[in-house]
């Protein structure tokens, strides 16, 4: 099932240059969220923005997106890479979701997220319950198990 964004019809999908005069619901004053600020395998130098006990290993701008949808924000995708990554290049630390926070009047867009920290708590509590999660993570052991039997079945071919 793939959620889908609220799009606003004014709304660039392209970023433009900063302007003072943008209202809280132009695209270039959505917060943006970097698949770094919520790994745990990063140091808070490396980007990583909430505590380590909170935070998941490896998470994807398409499981961002995929939370930041269902929660009713909305929001944009967009094909960056974190500055701070030793490997730009690297196909899986691409995208960047920018969500719009506060309406044109300055109060938050949802009432259950008045900041950017609350915002970003929100998507590690629930990527791990994400159904792909899940499924990798059951899946995990069992096809360790499974080497594993296999290694111990096969017979060390000896050379004569």
């Amino acid at each position: 099932m793939m959620a889908t964004a609220q799009v606003q019809p004014n709304v660039p999908s392209q970023a433009r240059p900063w302007n003072p005069d943008f209202k809280h619901t132009d695209r270039e004053r959505w917060i943006c969220i970097y698949p770094a600020y919520l790994n745990s395998k990063k140091t808070l130098k490396e980007g990583r923005r909430i505590p380590k006990t909170k935070a998941i290993e490896n998470p994807a701008a398409t499981e961002i997106r995929d939370v930041c949808a269902s929660a009713g924000f909305t929001l944009g995708v967009e094909n960056k890479v974190y500055p701070r990554e030793l490997d730009p290049r690297d196909i899986k630390f691409k995208g960047r979701v920018r969500v719009m926070l506060k309406n044109e009047d300055g109060t938050p867009a949802l009432a259950n997220f008045p900041n950017r920290m609350s915002v970003l708590m929100y998507i590690a509590d629930m990527i791990p319950k994400l159904k792909t999660r899940q499924q990798t993570q059951s899946s995990g052991p069992a096809q360790v198990q499974q080497q594993q039997q296999q290694s111990k079945g096969q017979k060390k071919k000896s050379r004569k």
